[in-house]
């Protein structure tokens, strides 16, 4: 397996309803290590960067409401096979559709509200961490 780092969010919805100790007790469960963390607003313009690869889909302009409606833990994590890893920790976008005991199975609420957001490649996740940190704030751990 290959060491790897992702970025995870811990969205409005999840953050609202005090869950980001869940999450990242999930996290800590799973054997991934958090390199990094930050608690932080989006505003509409960090939104519509972070998620430009959307920007042409019709559910874009409401991605950026949502991700702007509240505030957002964004952690970058550190594991073997971490991308895969926290995906699957995660579970399907859609929290109906998602495995039980999963992450937006058990704490989502709709496909937009499903708790977390996780990077899908290593080249998303080395863009998606760069996005919200520095280099230097991103601590190795294994």
């Amino acid at each position: 397996m290959a060491r790897e780092r992702t970025l995870a969010i811990v969205k409005p919805d999840a953050v609202k309803r005090n869950l980001i100790g869940e999450v990242i007790r999930r996290i800590e469960q799973s054997g991934l290590q958090v390199a990094a963390a930050r608690f932080l607003q989006l505003s509409r313009a960090d939104a519509e960067g972070f998620y430009a690869v959307h920007k042409e889909r019709p559910f874009f302009a409401s991605l950026v409401g949502y991700m702007c409606s509240g505030p957002v833990m964004v952690m970058a994590l550190e594991g073997d096979d971490a991308i895969k890893r926290w995906r699957d920790l995660m579970g399907a976008t859609d929290p109906a559709k998602a495995a039980p005991g999963t992450i937006r199975k058990d704490l989502g609420q709709s496909v937009e509200a499903n708790a977390t957001h996780g990077s899908d490649a290593p080249e998303t996740a080395a863009v998606e961490i760069a996005y919200f940190f520095r280099t230097i704030e991103v601590v190795a751990r294994g």
